[in-house]
């Protein structure tokens, strides 16, 4: 038998499941209750990265998200995936960086659910938007963005993508796969992106995190944060 250890998100915005409704309660509480069901997300962040080969051979910026899952990372993702037989999903989207794809398959091996999207507006977060970072970079921005809670602070601008970028753009790819089919499903993505979906801190490998998504309230309109060639 499989089993659902899975963390409730905490949303910026009210977010966290509400307990099922029992076989006494009434219609009306039912039913909203099979509503909120309908709009479950499981997050799984993707396994343990192996950047040896990228870091022998100098690449950088996002020719590095094509490292493949360490052996350690693929045991992850296959325990992952017998975690998630019994939770309910229905079927599985990812983020299209290798890691993510890589140990969305691996989940849908062990779950036998189908692997039906790839969404881009899942990948992770963009530490430079010049897209020349390398390790060292990317690490000194990560500290920068949680030194400033994920956004920019009054006045100044940053290299980084903000956290309230990154929740825009994911619950954006989110809901337009609640509107193809509003079963709940699992989604394979990054750890900034469960950060930012659910202020939920360092999120293990191939942690789940359960958000609601009829109750996850999005940030105000702002421009998209894209690559250009200088900040």
């Amino acid at each position: 038998m499989g089993y659902c250890a899975c963390a409730r998100a905490r949303s910026p915005g009210p977010a966290s499941a509400r307990p099922s409704a029992s076989a006494g309660s009434p219609p009306g509480n039912a039913s909203r209750a099979r509503s909120r069901r309908l709009t479950r997300v499981l997050l799984v962040r993707h396994g343990e990265v192996d950047g040896s080969q990228l870091n022998a051979e100098g690449w950088w910026g996002p020719a590095r998200d094509l490292s493949p899952l360490s052996a350690r990372g693929v045991e992850q993702a296959k325990a992952a995936g017998r975690r998630l037989r019994d939770c309910g999903a229905r079927r599985i989207v990812a983020s299209p960086m290798t890691r993510a794809m890589q140990t969305a398959s691996l989940i849908a091996a062990e779950t036998r659910l189908p692997l039906t999207a790839v969404e881009f507006d899942l990948r992770e977060w963009l530490p430079d938007a010049t897209l020349t970072w390398r390790s060292a970079e990317a690490i000194a921005a990560t500290e920068d963005f949680h030194r400033h809670n994920g956004e920019w602070p009054p006045g100044e601008t940053r290299t980084w993508e903000p956290k309230s970028s990154v929740r825009r753009r994911a619950l954006g790819a989110l809901r337009r796969q609640a509107a193809v089919d509003a079963e709940p499903f699992v989604a394979v993505c990054h750890s900034m992106v469960i950060e930012a979906l659910t202020d939920a801190r360092r999120v293990e490998f191939c942690g789940v995190h359960e958000l609601d998504l009829q109750d996850a309230v999005p940030p105000g309109p702002a421009e998209p944060f894209l690559p250009r060639q200088s900040v």
